[in-house]
């Protein structure tokens, strides 16, 4: 919620330039105020939370605020805001800790960075950002601080983003960066952060393909992956399985190996959505509580489509390019693409237009469509319809 509401800003930032171009006398007569935003933002967080409580509330459900850890198959034990413990005991017990954001090791100085967390706490807006990372908050972010005016410095691995989407996105999406002016160092590395403690100001000391270099800055942001939310859980106590990243594993159904203990969203590290959790948890209410109709009830991880706000938009479901050819050969695959200008970009000049680039994988002689992937105006929008015939109508032909 407060990124989506931190996207809405940045995209009326650059409205407001790209109105010109219709004829619009629009002039900014002070910077963004980041402060007012930041103040009016939290503010609609904290009544949110408080719908959500009272919700609970309504439906005579007991909420319980606190830090629980197991400390049996049937009981967790809650240390609450007060500092006083509690002991809870239950015939089933549900997991969705979610996870945090992930801290790097052994960088001196990495402290003085902080997390995405950090980011909404930030009180005053970065004249200059570092963001260090490649995944879909790092590139969020980093297209939100630019629209909004702060010079941005976004530090990868390699040479592209979101690696993980198909390569229309992640390779055209990293050019578009560059293009508005977000300096990308790519096959980065960050040796060393110095802090100024009378400024403030942060000094990081790097290597990218350009070779080595220092960086002044405001503000550095580690972006580099969440790590599950199991410190202090207690699940050791009663057995419970972890993967080698410490996710609890639990199988299709969101059953732990201990019986009658559940888990599902980011804790469980299948595919780390908001939606995803939400469904997932939905289906194992049905399952456990909804009667013999609902025994099978589980959530299907194929197909789940994902948008990234980024500066366009990016969307995607099912398999990329890459993916379908390793799953059904080559010769069994067929591409579609097309590039082109939203009509909305054709009054401005031709360096001012964002691509639009959209693809179809399919798969077949009846050409099943497999993927979709889509960058440009309105692609979070326009996903959903498209989303809706592919996860719905998976056996037919396009």
């Amino acid at each position: 919620m407060p990124k989506k509401i931190t996207w809405n800003a940045a995209t009326l930032a650059e409205s407001i330039h790209e109105s010109k171009a219709y004829g619009f006398s629009v002039e900014q007569t002070a910077p963004f105020d980041w402060t007012t935003f930041k103040k009016k933002r939290d503010a609609y967080i904290k009544n949110l939370n408080g719908i959500y409580e009272r919700n609970l509330n309504n439906d005579k459900i007991e909420y319980i605020h606190g830090r629980a850890r197991l400390s049996g198959k049937n009981e967790a034990i809650v240390k609450l805001d007060d500092g006083s413990e509690t002991t809870i005991r239950a015939k089933k017990i549900l997991l969705a800790t979610g996870g945090h954001p992930t801290r790097p090791e052994g960088i001196p100085g990495s402290e003085y960075g902080i997390d995405s967390d950090g980011f909404f706490e930030l009180e005053k807006q970065p004249k200059r950002v570092a963001l260090v990372g490649a995944g879909y908050i790092a590139v969020e972010f980093a297209g939100m601080f630019n629209a909004l005016g702060t010079d941005t410095h976004q530090f990868i691995r390699r040479d592209t983003f979101l690696r993980t989407f198909d390569p229309i996105i992640s390779e055209n999406l990293t050019k578009e960066y560059e293009r508005v002016g977000i300096k990308i160092h790519r096959r980065s590395n960050i040796s060393k952060v110095e802090k100024d403690e009378k400024t403030g100001q942060l000094t990081l000391h790097y290597a990218d393909s350009n070779g080595k270099g220092t960086l002044e800055v405001d503000t550095l942001i580690w972006a580099i992956g969440r790590t599950p939310e199991v410190e202090g859980l207690g699940l050791e106590q009663v057995g419970i399985k972890q993967n080698e990243k410490g996710h609890i594993i639990a199988d299709e159904y969101q059953n732990t190996n201990v019986e009658n203990i559940y888990s599902l969203g980011d804790v469980v590290g299948k595919l780390e959505l908001t939606p995803v959790a939400i469904a997932a948890g939905r289906r194992l209410g049905d399952r456990l509580f909804g009667g013999e109709q609902f025994k099978t009830s589980k959530l299907d991880y194929n197909n789940v489509p994902s948008v990234v706000f980024a500066h366009p938009e990016c969307g995607t479901v099912g398999l990329t390019e890459p993916e379908a050819i390793a799953k059904y050969g080559e010769e069994n695959v067929k591409i579609y693409t097309t590039s082109f200008t939203a009509m909305y970009y054709s009054m401005m000049e031709k360096d001012q237009k964002p691509p639009t680039k959209y693809k179809i994988v399919c798969q077949g002689k009846d050409e099943k469509v497999v993927g979709l992937h889509i960058m440009g105006l309105g692609s979070g929008e326009m996903l959903q319809g498209f989303a809706v015939a592919i996860v719905s109508c998976p056996n037919q032909p396009r």
